[in-house]
């Protein structure tokens, strides 16, 4: 095992579960948030997972997603606008549950951790059969177009199960107005897959036929 890689792991892992802890319990005021436990649960116990799984199987793959860097300058602005988003989002969730402004029927919330998982085992099989995933917007060396499971429903199957991670968050932590929030994701990774798709398209060799094979793009019969 590389102990370099697992200690940047293991220090983005906790980094990122202080500070979703504290933009949720702060202005919550308590941590009497069941919510926000149950979220925290469903969000990161997959991704620690997920991230023990990488580091044994496929190290270079998980230095990849670590290190990973924007350079289009639209992918940068598609980062800002999603980390506003997740700040506004959550922000206003912690609000919510001091408030009571308008919170979700406890159902509603275990049905959205149901689909939240359910995005999560989305994105592992696309992770199983793309090893070029990246997080980036980029052509790798020797990279070849993926046309088969889910890449032959849709032509970004990781971003499909994204859609459903983000669209569920707001309801597992008991806010619809934090669901509305998430619904600019929407517009946010439609300008993304504008973008990469171009990028594909110059590219990477026999992406323009797979686009004429496969028609949509995100979600089947609708884009």
């Amino acid at each position: 095992m590389d102990a370099k890689l697992f200690l940047q792991a293991i220090t983005k892992f906790f980094s990122g579960f202080v500070l979703v802890g504290l933009l949720l319990f702060l202005p919550a005021g308590t941590f009497r948030f069941w919510q926000a436990w149950l979220f925290l649960g469903v969000l990161f116990v997959p991704m620690f997972a997920a991230g023990l799984f990488m580091m044994f199987r496929a190290p270079a793959l998980l230095k990849k997603r670590l290190n990973a860097k924007e350079e289009q300058r639209d992918q940068k602005l598609v980062l800002l606008f999603s980390a506003v988003m997740f700040l506004a989002a959550f922000l206003v969730a912690g609000f919510n549950a001091r408030f009571h402004w308008l919170t979700a029927p406890a159902w509603v919330v275990w049905a959205a951790a149901a689909v939240l998982l359910c995005g999560y085992l989305m994105y592992a099989e696309v992770m199983r059969e793309n090893a070029y995933l990246s997080r980036t917007v980029e052509v790798q060396e020797n990279q070849k177009v993926i046309d088969t499971g889910l890449y032959g429903v849709v032509r970004h199957p990781m971003y499909s199960a994204t859609l459903l991670l983000f669209l569920s968050m707001g309801l597992v932590l008991g806010s619809p107005i934090s669901f509305f929030i998430l619904l600019f994701y929407i517009p946010i990774i439609v300008l993304r897959i504008r973008n990469e798709e171009r990028v594909l398209d110059e590219g990477l060799e026999g992406y323009r036929a797979y686009r004429q094979k496969v028609k949509y793009r995100l979600v089947p019969f609708v884009w």
